[in-house]
């Protein structure tokens, strides 16, 4: 008689529903410029992904239903991706700017909705409000303030993924081998190499330089270096800054002074410059992060400061040189914030020289969105006289956001026409020729 076999534990599962949410914020500077601009014309917010799918908020100032005659403005949420049967919750915020807290909040998040969360069926479909608030109401409240706008807008993605049972786990770490990389840095145990810039040194390793840099791996390895060839000096120093310095100045001895000092102080500022980006480039070899400075550097930057003289362009250069392509993203990552009307010229050139290719694509997408004002700054009248190429490509970017419009039906304005509404580059009125 044969026994029976043993119980199996039975497995299990479990199917969970949530939602993935994200925010944006969108502010709209200059209200009252944008009244007046029809009815069913938006302005669009930068787009903003949630959930794996793209979204932006579109503000209609003179209302997106003819039938109200612009007594109302109108505000939405729009799938600006690919996608189908997208289910979402939302919710809309008007900011109370008078510190009350008073915000006109339009939320699925705090009920229960009869029909589930709203399914958006393809890209370009919107939830959202034709009658947000009136427009005479809205002109005399705490919510516009300074001629500004603040909307925030929540997104909640409806995901779903089934969970097989797991009996245990056992938590991983975080890695920390740029730690102990970095002690060899800091206490130059083992090194094997010195950088020498104008005097100061920098001792490091030639199997972690070559391990993280194609540059140094071959000057080390495949050029034949000497083996006890232990120093290399960094020689970035233009001549003329010591050749000025020692040669003397045939004037009066005030004035010799003074000309040696104010040399003195520049090629102080030029070491200091060299040594810090060194030391910076140094650290991400050995810990692959970015130093405090380049971090404050980018944060306290400003249109005031020239894009050139910071330590995070310095860095780009040096990771384009020596071919350490995760520093040149994470530098270019960081002057993307940094893109304005006023800087996006000087960052382009930056980009095309240093091959920053997404930086570059990032600065010739928001020149082309906002060619007018571009054209009318410092850094473009330098960019049309020093690099026609990139003057070329813009145009090629240009007419393909034409593109775009043309395809979403000419529902956002043309870039071109923000030359051709009788305005020329400088932004006075002209005369359209018949």
């Amino acid at each position: 008689m044969t026994e029976p076999n043993p119980l199996v534990s039975p497995t299990t599962s479990r199917s969970v529903t949530e939602t993935v949410n994200g925010s944006h914020k969108f502010v709209i500077q200059g209200y009252s410029l944008a009244k007046g601009m029809g009815v069913g014309k938006h302005i669009a917010s930068d787009n903003f992904t949630v959930g794996g799918d793209q979204w932006a908020i579109y503000f209609y100032p003179d209302g997106k239903n003819p039938e109200d005659h612009s007594a109302y403005v109108s505000v939405f949420i729009a799938l600006a991706s690919e996608g189908t049967d997208v289910r979402a919750l939302f919710e809309l915020t008007l900011v109370d700017q008078s510190g009350k807290g008073k915000h006109k909040v339009h939320s699925h998040f705090d009920r229960s909705l009869e029909g589930g969360p709203y399914t958006l069926k393809y890209r370009g479909s919107m939830w959202g409000y034709k009658r947000f608030f009136r427009r005479a109401m809205l002109e005399t409240s705490d919510y516009l303030k300074n001629d500004c706008l603040k909307i925030n807008c929540t997104v909640g993605v409806v995901v779903s993924a089934t969970n097989c049972s797991q009996l245990n786990s056992i938590q991983v770490p975080e890695s920390d081998i740029g730690a102990h990389f970095g002690m060899l840095l800091d206490n130059m145990e083992g090194s094997d190499v010195i950088f020498n810039v104008a005097g100061e040194k920098f001792h490091a390793h030639k199997l972690v330089l070559s391990a993280r840099s194609p540059f140094f791996r071959s000057k080390f390895f495949d050029d034949g270096v000497e083996e006890d060839e232990q120093e290399i000096v960094i020689s970035d120093l233009e001549p003329m800054v010591f050749k000025v310095i020692f040669i003397p100045i045939r004037s009066n001895l005030l004035k010799a002074y003074w000309v040696r000092i104010c040399v003195l102080v520049g090629f102080l500022c030029l070491f200091i410059s060299l040594c810090d980006s060194l030391q910076a480039m140094l650290h991400f070899i050995y810990r692959d992060t970015l130093t405090e400075d380049v971090d404050m550097a980018t944060s306290s930057s400003s249109s005031d400061c020239s894009v050139s003289e910071t330590l995070t362009t310095k860095l780009l250069a040096a990771a384009d040189r020596y071919g350490l392509d995760r520093l040149r993203l994470m530098c270019e990552s960081h002057l993307c914030k940094d893109i304005s009307v006023n800087s996006v010229s000087s960052i382009l050139a930056l980009a095309d020289c240093h091959h920053a290719t997404e930086l570059k694509a990032v600065c010739l997408k928001f020149a082309a969105e906002n060619l007018a004002a571009v054209m009318r700054s410092d850094g473009f009248t330098y960019l049309k006289e020093n690099c026609p190429s990139l003057q070329s490509e813009l145009l090629k970017t240009v007419a393909g956001c034409e593109e775009d419009c043309s395809s979403e039906g000419g529902k956002s304005r043309s870039v071109w026409a923000q030359l051709s509404d009788g305005c020329d580059t400088t932004g006075r009125r002209v005369r359209q020729r018949t």
